[in-house]
């Protein structure tokens, strides 16, 4: 009797010791998704598709927006650690600020997926979801090029630039992806910055704000263009692209014979998609959320089950103390004449929100 109820309680032990590293049923978890702010039409949908991704998996979600605070968002993700998530999915407000945060995430054993935005000088981010970056930054630059007809125009035209928010390291790949288009223009004269400002330290525009954009477009406008015209602007982000589009507006650009400049853009924001519509912005790249959320959920789910999900970078994103693997998408070029091949078939958008 004794050895039998000995081997009940040794067989007892074993089951509860596999059970203790059993791989994590899918579905069967918390995921806890960390977004910049609803100020943008874009973290929105962001999050708004990953949370539908995850649970139709199964998952519950806690999905928390910090408006672009960065003690709000480290707030909410101590909050996801204390409640205990499986795995946080972060698309961080500035990328060096929740490195003590992944900290407390890999003590209580929680995977991290950097989303859109790489996570910088933490050993702990696991993967990052993203697109081309600095492809996107070519494909903004291509648009302009095109516009102006750079390749057989003899010029000079004349041009600013304007780069994202100095504390997201995207920023930088879409200013390099970009400039590597401009840059030989530029060198040949063919292409001039009346402003002369150029680099990340120089054109940068913080938390990507429009209205920060507007300003500097006013100072630009009043300090250099009042006596020849504009011809282009670089812009790295539709909000960016809408600031610059009021500044330009608001000293006669797109009024009689004055024509607008050629603004870029990114994101495919609904109030962009309708400025290109009406002749005001040339230009965005669409980067498909829905896409990139269902990457981030596969990525979520292999890391719970124990395996290694799939990516296409293993090189490019180096966060200071590690290359982070990486899978990025493609992103594609959208002016007036593709708007509804791009954005409405593909059922992004449906032919009433883009009127």
């Amino acid at each position: 009797m004794k050895k039998a109820l000995a081997t009940i309680v040794a067989l007892a032990t074993i089951g509860l010791l596999l059970g203790g590293c059993a791989k994590k049923d899918a579905g069967k978890g918390t995921i806890g998704i960390a977004m910049p702010t609803k100020s943008s039409a874009r973290w929105i949908a962001d999050g708004g598709n990953m949370k539908a991704e995850f649970e139709k998996l199964g998952f519950k979600v806690d999905l928390q927006f910090a408006e672009d605070v960065v003690e709000n968002q480290i707030a909410q993700l101590e909050n996801m650690i204390t409640k205990g998530v499986d795995v946080l999915v972060i698309a961080a407000i500035d990328g060096e600020s929740v490195t003590k945060v992944l900290e407390k995430a890999n003590d209580a054993k929680i995977p991290v997926i950097a989303y859109d935005r790489l996570i910088r000088n933490s050993p702990y981010v696991s993967y990052y979801v993203t697109f081309d970056n600095f492809k996107v930054g070519i494909q903004q630059a291509s648009t302009l090029e095109s516009a102006l007809d750079l390749k057989n125009a003899k010029g000079p035209f004349y041009i600013e630039l304007f780069g994202g928010s100095p504390d997201d390291n995207n920023a930088y790949f879409f200013y390099n992806g970009a400039m590597s288009v401009l840059q030989p223009y530029i060198d040949s004269g063919k292409v001039v910055v009346g402003s002369g400002q150029m680099g990340m330290d120089k054109v940068s525009t913080l938390r990507w704000d429009g209205a920060t954009a507007q300003a500097r477009m006013d100072n630009l406008l009043s300090a250099f263009y009042t006596k020849r015209k504009i011809d282009a602007v670089l812009s790295p982000y539709d909000g960016i692209s809408l600031g610059i589009l009021s500044s330009l507006k608001g000293v006669g650009y797109g009024k009689g014979s004055t024509a607008m400049p050629f603004v870029s853009g990114q994101d495919a924001e609904l109030p962009s998609v309708k400025s290109i519509l009406a002749g005001e912005q040339y230009s965005t790249i669409f980067k498909d959320t829905r896409a990139l959320a269902k990457q981030a959920v596969q990525m979520a789910t292999a890391l719970l089950a124990g395996e290694q999900a799939a990516v296409n970078d293993t090189k490019t994103y180096d966060n200071g103390v590690k290359i982070v693997p990486s899978y990025l998408l493609e992103s594609t070029i959208v002016t007036k004449e593709n708007v509804t091949q791009a954005l409405v078939d593909s059922g992004y958008y449906t032919a009433d929100q883009i009127k």
